[in-house]
Formats: C-alpha cells, structure tokens, sequence
C-alpha cells in the first residue's frame, strides 16, 4: 500500500496535503518514491517542475500530511520496494521550517507501530498523531464482500467518519480529534504528539488544517489593476479560441466511499475446521479397536 498525501488550501494562510499514491502531484506511481516525496517537501526540484507539481507553501502555510500504508518500528514502506524513516522525515521537516516553507505542519500516519515515526521530530509548530504506539499493530477494518479485502484501516475509518461531520464553520478543536479511535474500536492504542506546538491542541480548530473558508486580508494601499486594451483584447481572443479547442469536459463516475464504509461485514458460512474430519476418523477407529480388537482388520480391508 503506497504512502499517502493529500493536499488541500485552508483558511487565512495556505494548508497542503500532498496526494503522491492517488496521482495528484505524480503523474504515475513511479513517481511516488521516497526521494520525490522528500523533494516535493523541501522544494528540492528542478526549475523545469510544472506548479501541479510543486508545494507552493511559505511561512504563512498550515500543511497536513497524512500518509498511511505498511510499517514498523521507525520506517513506512514507499511502493513495497522501499521505505522512509522517522530520521529523513524529521530532517524533512527541519528544512522545511528553515527554509519557511511552513507555519503549523499537522502529520498523522495510519501503520503499525506509528508512533515510531514521529519519536524523532524536531522542529517547531508540529502536531503529530498515530494510529498506534511502538509495539502494537494497526488492524484493518471490514472487508468488502464483492472485493474480498478489506477497503481501510481503522483509525483511517474513524478518522474519515469524524472529518464527514465537519462543515467550514465548524468549533471542533484538534482536542477533538484525539478522541475518535479509542482502544476499544481501533484495538490499537492511538498516539499523539503535541510538545513541539505552540499553541494549546484545544484552541485548534480542526478547520485551521482540514478545508475551510478563505480569510481576507484588508490593505488600505490602492492596487491599479487596469491593463493596456491591446494586450486585454488579444489575451481575451486567446482565451475563447483555446476554448472552442477544448473538448467538453465530463465527471467521472465517483466511488460510493459512503456506502462501502457504512456496509455490514457478510456473515461467513460455517465450515467444520480443517482437522475435524480427519479426528473425527481416528475416533471411530479407536472405539472400534477398543470393541473389537486388530484380529477383526480383515473384514474391513
């Protein structure tokens, strides 16, 4: 299971969520790889990298990062073919705040022992959650009966079911968010870290790094934005001929997310187990041994 970003604009300042595995700022899961991703981060890419590509963040960005997918004890695996560690990601982000590439980065990963991944964290403004602590194991939750796997994780799961309740004007705090996946549903015991943020976890709204509306800054300078006609009316004819190029374009039929996660498990058929038969042979050979002794062998054979 590849790791997981996803990106997103939040209120005053600007919040991003990396989607590397679902081909937002990769054009193809080759490209998700740890190097890329770490690039991505640091800004660490060539001049030729189209924006779609980039993370246009500076020191007034709130950036979520959200990766989920196989793991252990200080390392998530990229692609099954390689992995990052919680060294490289806490060096990441040191850059990052050097390079004011952030102002509050919120990091949550879905794998086992995630708490690992966050133990080396350094750098300022970080709010960090796992979904499990060092030792312990992410399960999954239900499966799907047409698929025949299971669809998510289940901190993924709780985490994704809170995150549908919330609208732009929402008062939900981070506080809130540590809540959602007690031991009793996730089986493991999440995790959170909250000594390198500055601010107190109960005065965060959820809203400062998951979608809200836009803040507007007030200037009282006086910004001219008249252009020459010239060049207006030719960018003007520019634009509608790219237009009428254009084909229409359509909406692609979406996956029903709500209805899958929402959906009772299928109940199993009853099978005897895979040594029953077999034991329940050995005891009618046993009685008739005990009955009738081996001399009676003949008659069976």
């Amino acid at each position: 299971m590849a790791a997981a970003c996803f990106l997103c604009r939040s209120a005053a300042s600007l919040a991003v969520l990396l989607l590397l595995s679902f081909r937002s700022l990769a054009a193809s899961q080759l490209e998700v790889t740890v190097e890329n991703f770490l690039r991505v981060l640091t800004g660490r890419i060539p001049s030729s990298t189209p924006r779609s590509k980039r993370l246009l963040s500076d020191d007034r960005s709130n950036i979520l990062i959200y990766m989920t997918g196989h793991g252990g004890n200080g390392f998530l695996k990229f692609q099954d073919s390689e992995e990052i560690t919680n060294i490289e990601l806490a060096d990441a982000f040191e850059q990052m705040w050097q390079k004011r590439r952030y102002n509050e980065l919120l990091f949550i990963i879905d794998t086992c022992q995630g708490a690992s991944m966050y133990e080396r964290f350094y750098s300022p403004n970080i709010m960090a959650l796992a979904s499990s602590q060092v030792g312990e194991d992410s399960l999954s939750h239900q499966p799907d009966p047409a698929v025949g796997v299971h669809l998510m994780d289940r901190y993924t799961f709780y985490v994704l079911e809170f995150l549908e309740e919330i609208n732009p004007a929402s008062e939900t705090s981070m506080y809130d968010l540590f809540q959602v996946c007690p031991k009793s549903l996730c089986v493991s015991t999440p995790g959170h870290r909250t000594d390198l943020f500055q601010r107190d976890p109960k005065n965060v709204l959820i809203t400062d790094f998951f979608g809200s509306v836009r803040k507007v800054e007030i200037t009282t300078e006086t910004v001219s934005l008249q252009e020459d006609s010239e060049i207006m009316e030719s960018s003007y004819t520019e634009d509608r001929m790219d237009e009428d190029l254009m084909e229409p374009l359509k909406y692609a039929e979406q996956l029903p997310v709500a209805q899958i996660i929402h959906q009772k498990p299928k109940l199993k058929d009853w099978h005897p187990p895979g040594g029953f038969i077999l034991g329940l042979w050995a005891l009618i050979i046993m009685v008739f041994f005990k009955t009738y002794g081996i001399k009676h062998m003949k008659f069976i054979f």
